[in-house]
């Protein structure tokens, strides 16, 4: 009994690591999502932080406008992040980033 159980903790020891190794390639990902032809561009990290934004002079005189397309920025960006992680087998997973 105890050598099953040993190698039953050696085998959760080597997912986890693997899973941890998995969740630090995903940080390195980067996703960039814009709206309106480029007028913004938003750019997100593989943990769903978002590292840069640009926006367009002119876009700055229509601040409904302008948020509205931050927000769709925003979306685009973090679909293409969804579809990298499911892709990548973590979707789901207890250490997944949803």
């Amino acid at each position: 009994m105890g050598s099953g159980f040993s190698k039953m903790k050696k085998q959760a020891k080597m997912l986890e690591e693997k899973f941890s190794a998995l969740q630090e390639e995903m940080k390195q990902i980067e996703a960039t999502g814009s709206a309106a032809n480029g007028l913004v561009t938003i750019t997100l990290t593989g943990d769903k932080k978002m590292k840069n934004i640009t926006i367009k002079p002119e876009c700055l005189e229509d601040v409904d406008g302008l948020q509205d397309l931050i927000i769709a920025a925003h979306q685009s960006a973090f679909q293409q992040l969804e579809e990298k992680d499911a892709s990548s087998g973590m979707k789901g997973m207890p250490f997944s980033f949803n």
